[in-house]
């Protein structure tokens, strides 16, 4: 259940980028546990094994990850920088990139950057994370402006980023307009909004937009952009929206153990999840399959479905009497 908040009385099922059965292999059962117990998609292991051809130059200077830089720009925007990143955890420390060391973000208190990485993006930046209440897993306007405070003060940390995940850690969406005011706000007061994308394709897919009109048309600076996810063997990668706020991040990458050496297999996935939308038909086959699982566990007598289902996320509330019962099938 890593990646989710899951008190012990408050157990879930999540169901990620699951892709038809045709296109699959045969396999003999499924894990609801966590979207990361699943497998990659057979088009990403064709791109992989496209890509394993000869000697290839290291380190990201390869035609491979300047083809998947250019994807990015035709989908994203042409002036936005990309980095590809070994792991996800190199997203943690992308959403302080922007802030000097000292200077705080605004997120929600069930952010994943909050609760589940072991104060990384605090140790490794000197940010400070302030967890915000939240409403259906996200934030809100008013609980940022009420924890814009303190600006001007040397006790207080200074707030500089609005930290956004989507689709949530509880599996539901920002609809267009509140991430708009937040960034709104965010660019008002000389702050930047990051959004954590680890699932940002089921996101888009699920309010039917492009990657652009759910990200940079927004008002987004800065963007954890999500593979793993999304159907692919591994990697993450960082886009900056505005090419000034990733200054010296090439050096950051390295000294955060972020910088693969065969870059081109990471290149080569986002190639593939970018091309005759891989991203969107993986996305919306496992929001699909989302619905369908909510669909059949409200019928189970004592179950009750707790948040709204409106990616690939179903959290479920379920007897105490049963859990064990579960875990143990």
């Amino acid at each position: 259940m890593r990646g989710y908040p899951s008190p012990v009385f408050f157990p879930h099922l999540i169901l990620l980028h699951c892709w038809p059965m045709e296109q699959s292999h045969t396999q003999s059962h499924r894990s609801f546990a966590s979207d990361n117990n699943a497998g990659v998609h057979p088009e990403i292991l064709a791109a992989i094994a496209g890509a394993n051809e000869g000697h290839v130059v290291a380190y990201g200077d390869d035609a491979y990850t300047r083809s998947a830089i250019k994807s990015s720009k035709n989908i994203l925007a042409r002036t936005l920088q990309y980095f590809s990143l070994s792991t996800a955890r190199g997203r943690t420390f992308s959403v302080c990139r922007p802030l000097p060391v000292l200077q705080s973000v605004l997120c929600s208190a069930y952010a994943h950057i909050y609760t589940d990485e072991c104060g990384a993006p605090e140790k490794h930046t000197g940010c400070k994370l302030i967890p915000l209440p939240q409403q259906d897993g996200k934030i809100t306007l008013d609980s940022v402006r009420e924890a814009y405070h303190g600006v001007g003060d040397q006790h207080h940390s200074q707030p500089r980023v609005i930290s956004i995940t989507h689709s949530t850690e509880m599996g539901t969406v920002y609809q267009p307009e509140e991430i708009r005011a937040l960034a709104e706000f965010a660019h008002e007061h000389g702050m930047f909004l990051h959004m954590d994308g680890a699932r940002i394709a089921n996101a888009a897919a699920s309010l039917g937009q492009t990657l652009r009109q759910a990200t940079r048309d927004l008002g987004v600076d800065v963007l954890s952009f999500g593979g793993t996810k999304n159907g692919i063997l591994g990697g993450e990668a960082v886009v900056f929206f505005q090419p000034e706020l990733s200054q010296d991040f090439l050096y950051l990458r390295k000294q955060n153990m972020q910088l693969a050496s065969k870059m081109r297999f990471i290149a080569a996935q986002f190639e593939a999840l970018l091309t005759n939308d891989l991203w969107r038909r993986s996305a919306e086959h496992a929001n699909r399959m989302a619905q369908l699982l909510e669909k059949e566990v409200r019928r189970i007598p004592g179950v009750r479905v707790v948040w709204k289902v409106e990616a690939n996320g179903v959290f479920a509330q379920i007897p105490r009497h049963s859990i064990e019962k579960i875990k143990q099938h």
